[in-house]
């Protein structure tokens, strides 16, 4: 009686480790490209510069429907500048492709892979993920909201984390009016 007591707990016990260790079936959501927008906002001390860059491609992870993780990859070669037309514009773009910047030429994809997702309220999360530009990666913090097949993110990034020191008044003394500041702003709209 006693070994059929003992038998039974074994295996109760056995079959709970093997519940307990049952894999979490993560929700994957691929990011429909071409209908999200990936906006950036650059500031100097005479202004600002707008623009957007594309997605290449993007996953959102859920699990019971909370957010639980995500990869993104961004075609930098897509950079375009939105506030200003014609020359300057075309001028414009050419220096944040070249070496000085963002390196397009030899560095064309940047990625996003989150690592940590926390819930900060309904439909809120505070994500910490390793952001990759110029083949350097650093991590960076920020916000995202989830609205049923839509998200969007807002983050600021340090360029000179990145090795983009151009016109940085913190690196170089007496440019005056022609300072560049280190961080630049993404707004992030994606559809999924």
């Amino acid at each position: 009686m006693k070994r059929t007591i003992l038998t039974l707990a074994l295996s109760l016990f056995t079959a709970g480790i093997a519940l307990a260790t049952e894999p979490v079936e993560v929700d994957k959501k691929e990011v429909k490209a071409e209908e999200s927008k990936v906006a950036w906002k650059a500031y100097k001390v005479t202004g600002s510069h707008n623009g957007t860059v594309t997605l290449k491609s993007g996953t959102l992870m859920f699990d019971n429907d909370k957010l639980s993780g995500g990869e993104f990859a961004v075609d930098m070669t897509s950079l375009i500048v939105t506030d200003i037309e014609g020359g300057s514009r075309y001028k414009l773009e050419g220096h944040l492709k070249s070496d000085d910047f963002f390196a397009v030429e030899s560095h064309p994809t940047a990625t996003l892979v989150f690592t940590k997702v926390k819930s900060t309220g309904k439909n809120s999360y505070e994500v910490t993920g390793d952001l990759t530009i110029k083949e350097i990666t650093k991590p960076v913090t920020f916000d995202v909201s989830v609205y049923g097949s839509k998200a969007t993110a807002t983050m600021k990034v340090d360029r000179t984390d990145f090795d983009i020191k151009y016109g940085s008044g913190s690196f170089f003394d007496d440019l005056g009016d022609k300072t560049i500041y280190d961080e630049f702003d993404l707004v992030v709209d994606l559809e999924f």
